[in-house]
């Protein structure tokens, strides 16, 4: 018999959670979204249309049972919506907060393309997994057997931690190394709190924690420990480092005092909501206040950086961006979001140099979109005569991430990488040229999304247990 608490998306209007005025959120770094009530929540699922071809499960990386967790939302069974929501993600509220759903699972939904207005199926993610937290439904890892495997993780990041849980559940011994003081990478110190508020992440890792998961922080590998003692320490290596080193402009005057990378930004307004010590942020150096700031960049991280100086107290906020806003590769929702919050944005146009040893501005040419490049995007052209410049002291460098080159770092050469510089590893294994050694993430993929490097994470840990589990079967045959 036909559920009558699904199929409702003709008579129920889409809906998302609240969302603080501009006037208020823009004074703070908490989340911006309220939460679902239940009755919202229960009501929003049942607009499912449960099609039998979902394409939001498709175009989700993870290929989360989206259907079946709304269903059960709707029916308010939440306990079997959390289990089968997190029997595919390591971090499903943490995905329901930051994925660009609007380009993936909500994009894709059925009921949108019919013009209905899509599932709002991330806010439902994260409801049902706070709403879990808050039950307490949620437990350490607790395996059945503990195994004498061991995995050494480099990265505690989304991909690194993905894997360390996953590993832990099958009871191998896991330890995550990573250069920074708290284990989340760039959910930490990348991701603005009124994106993902940080006890959200640190409650994770505390999970983590209590599940068995070593941590040793504050540790550089090629610094602090080498690749080869890791190697030498463990029965199989993931790497999951990420990508840090950020893209550079090749124009006059860049070298100028007060222009700045995005992560470094990023890192010092971070820190200073965790109330660490952070010089660079107290000199000015690292703080928009008072201040005429321009962001280079159409990505997230740019996106990230404008709405964190809105709240830092800038002067004013803009974005340059050589294309325009239908081409812009960051989340749409996101640009209205800082749109509503004060951001100027400079479409179809682009840096040409920089004024000022101290900067005091920013040269700029105006662009049109001209013939596709070989991704089928409308390569950018500059117009002659259309140049003009930007009033800026505050200048963020937001172009994007590239690898560091970890064969050089860390002194392992057999290490095979591509030509961009990411590590070559087995699409289906992750497994490297390096035998045991695995790699997943924007360290393979390039800078990329969260939810990738948490499948990447998943699928590597199935291929080491894979491995483990042959090798236990061949001793066991001797």
């Amino acid at each position: 018999m036909a559920d009558d608490r699904m199929l409702k998306f003709v008579t129920v209007q889409r809906q998302m959670p609240t969302k603080r005025p501009p006037d208020l959120r823009r004074d703070d770094f908490a989340e911006i979204y309220s939460e679902f009530a239940d009755d919202t929540a229960a009501e929003q699922s049942g607009r499912c249309s449960q099609c039998g071809v979902p394409y939001c499960q498709t175009h989700c990386p993870l290929h989360n049972n989206i259907p079946d967790w709304l269903r059960l939302t709707a029916q308010g069974r939440l306990k079997e919506a959390y289990e089968i929501s997190q029997s595919t993600n390591t971090f499903p509220e943490i995905c329901g907060r930051i994925c660009p759903q609007d380009r993936l699972c909500e994009g894709n939904c059925v009921i949108e393309q019919s013009g209905h207005g899509t599932v709002t199926i991330g806010a439902v993610e994260k409801y049902i997994t706070d709403t879990a937290f808050d039950e307490g439904w949620v437990k350490p890892v607790s395996p059945a057997v503990e195994r004498e495997e061991s995995v050494g993780i480099i990265g505690a990041g989304p991909g690194g931690l993905a894997a360390a849980d996953m590993l832990r559940q099958a009871g191998i011994q896991v330890t995550v190394y990573d250069r920074y003081d708290r284990a989340g990478g760039l959910m930490i110190y990348g991701i603005p709190g009124f994106k993902l508020e940080k006890d959200v992440v640190m409650r994770r890792n505390r999970l983590l924690e209590d599940g068995g998961v070593t941590f040793r922080l504050n540790c550089n590998v090629g610094e602090d420990i080498s690749f080869e003692e890791i190697r030498d320490s463990h029965d199989a290596v993931l790497i999951a480092t990420g990508v840090y080193k950020s893209r550079g402009l090749q124009a006059p005057g860049v070298g100028a005092k007060g222009i700045v990378r995005a992560i470094d930004y990023l890192t010092a307004s971070n820190r200073k909501s965790f109330g660490d010590d952070v010089p660079e942020y107290e000199s000015g150096e690292l703080n928009a206040e008072g201040r005429n700031v321009v962001v280079i960049g159409g990505g997230d991280t740019a996106m990230d950086c404008v709405r964190t100086a809105i709240r830092q107290g800038a002067k004013s906020v803009k974005c340059l961006y050589r294309r325009d806003k239908s081409n812009m590769p960051g989340s749409q929702r996101e640009v209205a979001n800082a749109e509503e919050e004060g951001v100027q944005f400079e479409w179809l146009t682009a840096p040409k140099g920089f004024s000022g040893d101290v900067v005091e501005g920013v040269m700029v040419s105006r662009m049109r979109l001209g013939a596709p490049d070989a991704t089928g995007r409308q390569s950018p052209e500059i117009i002659e005569g259309g140049d003009y410049v930007e009033e800026a002291d505050l200048v963020v460098m937001a172009l994007g991430f590239e690898p560091e080159e970890l064969p050089t770092l860390w002194g392992e050469e057999a290490l095979e990488v591509t030509r961009w510089g990411t590590i070559k590893a087995n699409f289906r294994t992750h497994e490297t040229s390096l035998p045991g050694v695995y790699a997943v993430g924007d360290i393979v993929r390039g800078a990329s999304l969260v939810v990738w490097a948490i499948r990447d994470g998943r699928e590597a840990a199935q291929a080491m247990l894979d491995r483990f589990g042959a090798a236990a079967t061949a001793v066991a045959a001797e």
